[in-house]
């Protein structure tokens, strides 16, 4: 029985098919694409990270789904795809980084630290017997007065960003950071600008409890995770928004129905 000519690219990730693709790491961004959303927004003075966690059953507790990770004092991510290789890769940064600081007694520079991760996981794409990490990071942090924002996809790529985003919702996102985004945004602007594009992609009412907030500004150099109340504010007001603009447009539809009426 004769093999189908796709599945013998399939059985070793170090082959090539005839037109020059990698068929396992296209799968694995696959799985990227299928896994929650993630977003990063860089700022004039830093940068902001943001996850809306997919609950699968009310019976799982929020809390017990992390999707952004402090890495540094100065550095954290934010993951899409498989969670257990987002784990290994968060574990890895983490020990590049505390190497980084005994070896040279210096914090991780952001793009330092993004190409070593990158490096590892290009590895896994040239030799048999493993896979590729089926996860992407966006990698957050600031470099002496600089704040910076890399993508690192399943194959090892790299690439710096002033706005993007991953997972399933990475198209609606894109659209909105082409539209409004600004380089002198700041930290309050950037976080709505992603809040404005979480509403765009939502299907439903955005909850605060499944959503993620983590930025770090150039003024302290601290990256943090917000907590649940400051994340219920910035829902707050994005719903608010929406709603004074449903109520303006309400307003305008009836006046037009007025004036064609009186004509």
């Amino acid at each position: 029985m004769q093999m189908a000519p796709q599945m013998g690219y399939d059985r070793a990730i170090t082959v090539f098919s005839p037109d020059g693709r990698l068929f396992q790491v296209e799968y694995a961004r696959e799985a990227v694409k299928r896994g929650t959303t993630a977003a990063g927004i860089k700022a004039k003075d830093g940068v902001v990270l943001i996850v809306d966690k997919r609950i699968t059953s009310r019976l799982i507790e929020a809390e017990s789904i992390e999707k952004i990770f402090q890495i540094d004092e100065h550095i954290g991510v934010a993951t899409s795809g498989l969670v257990a290789d987002a784990r290994a890769l968060v574990d890895r940064a983490r020990v590049e980084a505390q190497i980084n600081m005994a070896t040279y007694d210096e914090p991780i520079g952001v793009k330092v630290l993004s190409k070593k991760i990158c490096d590892h996981k290009q590895t896994y794409t040239q030799y048999g017997g493993v896979r590729p990490y089926g996860t992407a990071l966006l990698i957050a942090g600031v470099d002496d007065n600089l704040p910076r924002l890399f993508e690192s996809d399943p194959s090892g790529a790299l690439l710096e960003y002033k706005a993007t985003a991953i997972g399933a919702g990475r198209n609606v996102f894109m659209e909105t950071f082409e539209e409004m985004h600004r380089d002198d945004m700041t930290m309050e602007e950037a976080v709505m600008l992603g809040m404005e594009a979480l509403y765009r992609a939502s299907d439903v009412k955005i909850d605060p409890a499944t959503l993620e907030v983590g930025m770090v500004t150039l003024e302290d150099r601290q990256f943090r995770k917000c907590p649940v109340d400051e994340v219920e504010s910035y829902v707050e007001t994005i719903l608010a928004k929406h709603k004074e603009e449903d109520v303006d447009e309400t307003v305008e539809e009836a006046d037009d129905e007025e004036k064609q009426q009186d004509e």
